[in-house]
């Protein structure tokens, strides 16, 4: 028995590739590109069908709005890797500040003794 959380709303696999290809703006081909590409890893049904999450369309929208500005697939995917080390590091820095804060918030010679 595995302990799986439920995916939220933003996570949850609802869009077929026609739809997900209209939301983002792009023809479904484009989708089909981007995954070949590795920049999008779509859900897929158990007779293989993609299903795309609202993040995946905001994901799409992301990479739509990079190449319109005419960075490349690659600079895309790299600008995107990047993106995530900066959100992960501030999420870690978050993590430090509250520690931070539960140290000095501590009675005097609460952290000392051990």
């Amino acid at each position: 028995m595995t302990n799986q959380r439920e995916p939220t709303q933003h996570e949850r696999s609802l869009y077929i590739i026609s739809v997900a290809a209209e939301l983002a703006g792009v023809h479904a081909q484009t989708l089909r590109i981007y995954e070949r590409k590795g920049l999008i890893e779509p859900a897929r049904t158990q007779g293989g069908s993609r299903r795309y999450s609202d993040r995946d369309i905001a994901l799409l929208r992301r990479i739509q709005e990079l190449t319109n500005e005419g960075v490349s697939l690659v600079g895309v995917r790299k600008i995107l890797e990047l993106e995530d080390d900066v959100a992960d590091l501030i999420a870690r820095i978050r993590e430090l500040e509250q520690a931070i804060e539960r140290v000095r918030s501590a009675p005097r010679g609460a952290a000392s003794s051990k």
